[in-house]
């Protein structure tokens, strides 16, 4: 007989001494098994089920813990887990709660990495025509890589070798390790939002396929072709591949690689400017010896000097009618200032001051002149003006 064969147990009595017993007694556990039914959810939570041949439980991976995750689980990979068994009562089911997950083995990775691969391929999303040109002079060259890996610092000392002229803007961002991929598509955000912006590079220095998964990540890859400008994936040394390789308009195997590619050399642009300057010396000194012999031919012509004769004869009568409109004008403009003249006298004779000085007087009360008697207020001072000063009458 049972522990509890002496007494009746309710469901949930049961239950609980079942969830108390796989609680306690599995609070570690390292679980190996193949992923399936992979969902994640809007929430950022991770379900799914690990199965193998003959059972399966399910799996829940919270936000706060898949954040450290440093690939995207897929269905069909087999991954090791480390977490506690919890038991939901209302449904009477078990689950595992994963608190860390890593790939069975690196074959794991690649068969995850493919798989995406297939996945992008067959979206379109590498399609040849789909890669955009280099620009051949870019002033300003995007950066999205760590602020402190050497990777920037060899691309800037390369940058500043071949093309100094070019603008160099950095948006950093984490290149491995937890919220890697996240931070990798921010950056580039934030880049996508700059303006002139000519193409950009995103990169890191060389590493292990964990090290280098971020840019395997789906999100990582989108955000690539969706960029306004060309972007040159260099992730790694020349042996890796990434999704990212892909996704970019085009692949350089290390980050200075592809600061080569995307500036151009200043020496030779100062080769080629020299060379098409001389090119254009001797084509403007031909152009000008030509028109000069053809010059020369016109000016010693027969047609030439009848020409010549015909601009003297032109040039008398052009001289004659402007002496003609200049007579005119001179006539005009002595009319006016006689017109202006009589105008100024008949103004003058309406002077106020002339006026007072024949005996007017000015009458103001309150700061308004008074025109007439009925408007006089009584009672209120008010001011004569004569042409020679102001008397102030009480008016009492």
């Amino acid at each position: 007989m049972g522990i509890f064969a002496d007494r009746k147990l309710t469901v949930s009595e049961l239950t609980y001494s079942i969830k108390r017993f796989l609680e306690e007694g599995f609070q570690d556990v390292l679980l190996e098994g193949e992923i399936s039914n992979f969902k994640d959810h809007v929430s950022g939570h991770w379900y799914f089920t690990l199965k193998d041949s003959s059972a399966q439980i399910n799996g829940t991976m919270w936000k706060s813990l898949n954040a450290g995750v440093f690939f995207r689980p897929v269905d069909g990979m087999k991954v090791v887990v480390q977490g506690r068994i919890s038991v939901y009562a209302p449904r009477g089911t078990y689950a595992i709660d994963v608190r860390k997950m890593l790939p069975a083995g690196v074959g794991e990775l690649q068969l995850a990495f493919d798989r995406l691969k297939q996945k992008l391929e067959d979206e379109g999303l590498f399609d040849a025509d789909k890669k955009r040109p280099l620009p051949e002079l870019p002033l300003r060259i995007g950066i999205v890589t760590a602020p402190d890996g050497a990777a920037i610092s060899d691309m800037v000392t390369i940058a500043r070798r071949r093309f100094p002229l070019a603008e160099l803007l950095l948006s950093p961002c984490k290149v491995q390790g937890e919220g890697a991929a996240q931070s990798i598509v921010m950056a580039m955000k934030l880049l996508a939002m700059e303006k002139s912006i000519d193409v950009a590079i995103i990169g890191r220095g060389g590493g292990s396929i964990e090290d280098l998964w971020a840019f395997n990540e789906e999100i990582v890859a989108r955000q690539i072709a969706s960029m306004p400008f060309p972007v040159v994936s260099a992730v790694g040394h020349e042996v890796d591949y990434t999704i990212a390789d892909y996704a970019a308009d085009l692949r350089a195997p290390t980050p200075s690689a592809a600061m080569e590619l995307v500036t151009p050399d200043r020496t030779k642009i100062i080769k080629n400017l020299l060379s098409v300057g001389t090119m254009f010396d001797g084509y403007l000194e031909d152009i000008i010896y030509n028109n000069r012999q053809k010059l020369h031919h016109f000016v010693h012509s027969h047609g030439f000097r009848s020409i010549e004769g015909r601009l003297r004869f032109l040039n008398q009568k052009v001289d004659s009618a402007a002496q003609k409109v200049f007579f005119a004008a001179d006539r005009k403009f002595d009319r006016i200032k006689h017109r202006v003249k009589q105008l100024e006298a008949r103004i003058g004779a309406f002077d106020a001051a002339k006026i007072q000085k024949k005996g007017f007087v000015l009458v103001s009360q309150g700061n308004k002149f008074v025109t007439s008697a009925n408007r006089l207020l009584t009672g209120e001072p008010f001011l004569l003006k004569f042409h020679d000063g102001e008397v102030k009458i009480p008016n009492e």
